[in-house]
């Protein structure tokens, strides 16, 4: 499968210059998360934030700004234009990211940003209401393999985004032909397509585990299947759709970029104090409690695997015919 040999593929061309990790001390001071508060960017922002802090690896605070729109093109466009050498940037990003940038919906191609590194995986989920007659991914399979359009669908990304993507490569496995016929509906978060499931607005929801994880504790909804290889550590009763004959893994991996124009330097004492936050216990604590699976990967083996995923991402999305 595709998805599982992400890992083991390999990275393409070395990259041109290898960079020697120190100790330096890093000098940020801003995060930016291109999304609304609450979201799995801002998520990302805030603690790393918080934990860079609290482990004094920068100096004072680091300021988080939310800035939204275009799933993350508006803040990809304006670091680009205004602040690609500023080494007090970084910027959260993620898989939604990489598969926006490999359907060329971001308004500059991949190689504009260096990519510092990958500290945690959000597992991806398929959800329904708590009082709704779908009880298992079988009988959501059955539903969707009868009927591709009976059901409503959506999640936090648009059409052809990685939620979507997720969900289509559910549906796929349970025989569905038409994909294009399965009803897809966008919201700006997985909260808002929680709550309008709740409604009764929504059939079922495709979306990271850490944007809901609120919902599936209060009993309010009911997780399906968990695109995971192995049991959630913070959700150990949620099958995982491998164990129920459904072979589709759906990382969302958490991690930061920061402008293209940052020099070796910089950019290798960023990685260097990520790696130290990543190895923290505070890290490995608040991933793990938010349902994050702590992963790491850092510098040039982070930057070949972004490149790699988003080779692997343009090919899916032309297959489903989301690009041509």
């Amino acid at each position: 499968m595709i998805f599982r040999s992400l890992t083991s593929v390999k990275l393409g061309a070395a990259l041109a210059a290898t960079m020697t990790l120190t100790a330096l001390p890093a000098s940020a001071t801003e995060c930016i998360a291109p999304s609304n508060p609450g979201g799995g960017w801002d998520f990302t922002c805030r603690t790393i934030g918080r934990i860079l802090s609290e482990l004094e690896l920068v100096d004072g605070n680091v300021q988080v700004t939310n800035m939204p729109g275009g799933v993350g093109a508006v803040t990809f466009a304006m670091v680009a234009a205004e602040r690609a050498d500023d080494a007090d940037l970084i910027v959260a990003t993620s898989t939604v990211g990489i598969t926006q940038i490999a359907q060329g919906r971001y308004p500059a191609p991949l190689e504009t940003m260096r990519y510092l590194a990958m500290l945690g995986a959000d597992v991806g989920v398929i959800a329904v209401d708590n009082d709704s007659p779908i009880q298992t991914l079988a009988q959501l399979n059955e539903a969707m393999a009868a009927d591709p359009t009976s059901l409503v669908t959506a999640g936090s990304s648009g059409a052809g985004g990685w939620d979507h993507i997720r969900l289509l490569m559910v549906a796929q496995e349970a025989g569905v032909e038409d994909l294009g016929a399965i009803r897809w509906v966008q919201f700006d978060g997985g909260t808002d397509a929680v709550t309008q499931m709740m409604g009764g607005q929504i059939d079922v929801v495709s979306t990271d585990l850490g944007e809901i994880a609120g919902f599936v504790e209060s009993g309010d909804i009911r997780i399906l299947a968990a695109l995971s290889d192995e049991p959630i550590p913070a959700f150990p009763d949620v099958p995982t759709a491998v164990s129920q004959g459904v072979d589709v893994i759906g990382y969302n991996w958490r991690g930061l970029y920061t402008g293209g124009q940052v020099t070796d330097e910089q950019y290798a004492e960023w990685v260097s104090k990520l790696e130290t936050l990543y190895n923290s216990p505070e890290w490995q604590e608040a991933a793990t409690a938010s349902g994050l699976v702590p992963i790491w990967r850092g510098g040039d083996t982070f930057e070949a695997f972004v490149r790699e995923q988003a080779q692997v991402m343009e090919q899916i999305s032309r297959d489903i015919g989301v690009i041509e």
